[in-house]
């Protein structure tokens, strides 16, 4: 029987991040129940790209926004 290693979510999430897919990372965290005092930042970054439009109908900019949850990453994780 062959065994699959086992990659938990937070090792997917900083695999994504070593090869640039932020798009990836952030909607691994956005999913995340604990992320303290950054949870807003990346979960705002992940809609942002899901939705960038209705960000900017709100008057946000949505790239600023994925830049501040990218940073909120990295901060939160050490990446």
């Amino acid at each position: 029987m062959l065994f699959r290693s086992m990659q938990t979510k937070l090792s997917k999430l900083k695999a994504a991040a070593a090869i640039g897919d932020w798009a990836g990372a952030l909607r691994i965290a956005a999913k995340f129940p604990q992320l303290g005092e950054h949870k807003a930042e990346i979960v705002r970054a992940h809609e942002c790209l899901v939705n960038p439009q209705f960000y900017r109908q709100l008057g946000r900019d949505p790239e600023a926004c994925v830049a501040a949850g990218i940073a909120a990453l990295r901060l939160r994780y050490g990446i």
